[in-house]
Parts: structure tokens; C-alpha cells; sequence
């Protein structure tokens, strides 16, 4: 059995194929600041998203969606802002998604475009 920290950096990896196959620019992973951490920081197009990735072994605990609380997205949405006025992406939508990974039998990907604002 692998720990949370081995199923999440899996689950980021998988994520972050499965919009590069999309044709999503990454632009940065992990990204952290005091006010929060961002997973994944794309291009998708004239979109600037910012991507939370919940990594599931099943759904016993809940749906990965669900532990994306107001409280992480304020967060998220904060450090979001720091990303732009550090890197000068005034010119861009910006859309915040959630992807699901269900590492069971076969891997399920579930991505939810404008999960919240």
C-alpha cells in the first residue's frame, strides 16, 4: 500500500499527462505560498487555469471533489492571485478546475472545468 504522499504525487502526474494530451501548457506544479499551494497552473488556450488534484483510492472517504472545501478555494483562489501579479498574466480568463484521479483497477480521470470561483 502506497502512503498519501506517494498517491498524491501520482495522482499530480497522471493529472498533469492528461492535460498535456489535451493540449494544455503547464506552467507550473506545486506552486506555494504562505496563503496556499496550487497543484497545477496551465495554459488552456487564452484560459489561465488553475488545477486541484484530488487522488482517490475509492470512494470510501468521499469523492475527491468534496474535500475541496471554501476554505481551499479561498485559498487557492488567493494564491492564484499572486501568481498572476508575479508573472504578469493580466491578459487571461481565469478558471479554476478540480481533476479526480481513482487509482482502482483501471485509473478513472475526472475532470470538472469551473468546479468554483
Amino acid at each position: 500500500m502506497v502512503n498519501n504522499l506517494e498517491k498524491g504525487t501520482r495522482g499530480e502526474l497522471i493529472a498533469r499527462t492528461y492535460l498535456q494530451e489535451k493540449g494544455y501548457k503547464i506552467l507550473a506544479t506545486n506552486y506555494r505560498k504562505k496563503q496556499g499551494e496550487i497543484d497545477i497552473i496551465a495554459l488552456d488556450e487564452d484560459t489561465l487555469v488553475f488545477i486541484e488534484v484530488k487522488t482517490r483510492t475509492g470512494i470510501n472517504f468521499g469523492y475527491g471533489f468534496e474535500a475541496v472545501n471554501r476554505k481551499k478555494q479561498d485559498r487557492i483562489i488567493k494564491s492564484s492571485y499572486i501568481f498572476i501579479k508575479e508573472n504578469n498574466y493580466y491578459d487571461y480568463q481565469l478558471r479554476y478546475d478540480i481533476i479526480e484521479i481513482y487509482l482502482t483497477e483501471k485509473i478513472k480521470v475526472n475532470h470538472i472545468e469551473n468546479a468554483f470561483c
